[in-house]
């Protein structure tokens, strides 16, 4: 059934696709045309058939519909994928990789091992991970950082490429409401993360920030938790925590639930509940470059700025959200400014949610092409949506923040 092409064939990109109907949900729709190969990051690494989208959708279809064993070379070659779904946004049949590898994962039963499984259950406890915190702000203030490093005892424990992405985190808790500036227009509910809410509390601040400029009051449910993709896309569970999300904000009166990461978005987008509260989640579900685009008063003037921004499209943004036009529009907000795209924004960075600590070698090679791209840039500052991509691509010393941080510096003196 899974007859694929020769390698020798051309992969130049299509055009846009027409339509905009359901993925396709059966692995044997795939065409074997060939054309997601050139999108796909682990074959611009390795070059060979084994990591290209076609060959992991022949792995996927002995896993869901033949129900065949794979071999460990077949079930590698299918965790090497970094999930950034850009064959999906080329693909003629429309093929629903992403569902598809999800569902491959989950019927692998993926067992973890003892660092993931408590990974995964700091995450999904917000009181066990709000103990935690203290931490890891403790160990960057002590200066224990280089001797540790230099034992070479975190590379034993498996902890040395999560320990080089640690960063100082928020300690205090967010408010549960903030009052809009001005005249209240209405108020929204803003998904804050896990990981988010401590380690990137800048951007939700200026999201707090540029909302009440607007009229909004922002209300931070407390009882929310993880959007559940690091469980998903791991082979994990994540009933739970989506359940507990659409309880907790469709409990609230709001306007609009507003996510700032595109990949919490991304996930919180494709939540597969069909019953009446996963219809209403997902109706009030928006992005928050999308929502203050649409909402942003005709007499807010933005300071001017004389900077030069490259905008780095995270590949939830660029491959599911599709909404990567609003960050330009945005910024088009400040005068002055000048914006362009990144090079190579069809290539995913590395990031990949948990990959570049399951895979980092894979990814370390990604974020150097990224980080190189970005210096042809010469950028004065590279914005990008999603949490986990800037601080991947910061791990080295690198500029890249939300745009969220760069408006909300522009907003007036009130």
């Amino acid at each position: 059934m899974f007859d694929f092409m020769d390698m020798g064939m051309s992969y130049d990109e299509p055009g846009e696709l027409v339509g905009s109907g359901p993925y396709i949900p059966d692995a044997g729709e795939c065409m074997r045309c060939g054309i997601c190969v050139s999108s796909c990051p682990t074959f611009r690494l390795f070059q060979i058939d084994e990591e290209t989208p076609r060959r992991r959708i022949r792995t996927i279809s002995k896993i869901l519909v033949e129900n065949q064993p794979i071999s460990a070379e077949e079930r590698m070659h299918l965790d090497n994928c970094v999930q950034c779904r850009a064959c999906e946004t080329v693909c003629p049949s429309r093929m629903a990789y992403g569902p598809l590898f999800d569902q491959a994962q989950a019927e692998l039963k993926v067992q973890p091992n003892r660092l993931a499984k408590l990974a995964f259950k700091l995450i999904e406890n917000k009181d066990w991970l709000k103990r935690l915190m203290p931490l890891p702000a403790i160990y960057l203030k002590s200066g224990l950082q280089k001797p540790l490093r230099s034992t070479g005892l975190l590379e034993k424990l498996h902890l040395a490429d999560a320990e080089a992405l640690l960063a100082k985190p928020a300690l205090q808790p967010l408010a549960a409401s903030y009052p809009a500036g001005g005249t209240k227009r209405g108020q929204v509910a803003l998904f804050t993360g896990c990981i988010a809410e401590y380690f990137d509390r800048e951007t939700l601040l200026a999201a707090i920030k540029l909302l009440n400029a607007i009229g909004y009051e922002v209300l931070v449910p407390p009882q929310q938790g993880c959007c559940g993709a690091i469980h998903q896309h791991n082979g994990q569970s994540a009933a739970g925590l989506i359940d507990n999300n659409i309880a907790v904000f469709n409990a609230l009166e709001v306007d609009a639930v507003l996510h700032t990461a595109t990949g919490c978005g991304a996930m919180l987008s494709e939540y597969q509940n069909d019953d009446e509260a996963g219809q209403l989640f997902r109706q009030r579900l928006n992005d928050i470059s999308e929502f203050l685009l649409e909402h942003w008063l005709d007499d807010l003037q933005l300071a001017a700025s004389g900077l030069t921004v490259a905008v780095h499209e995270p590949c939830s943004q660029r491959n599911i959200l599709k909404n990567q036009q609003a960050v330009y529009a945005l910024l088009q907000k400040i005068p002055g400014l000048t914006v362009a795209a990144l090079a190579d924004n069809n290539i995913c960075c590395g990031s990949g949610g948990s990959y570049m600590l399951t895979h980092p070698n894979n990814a370390a090679q990604l974020r150097d092409l990224k980080q190189q791209v970005i210096a042809d840039a010469s950028a004065d500052l590279v914005v990008s949506g999603n949490f986990g991509c800037a601080v991947y691509l910061n791990a080295d010393g690198g500029r890249v923040e939300h745009p969220l941080l760069l408006l909300a510096r522009q907003l007036p003196v009130m």
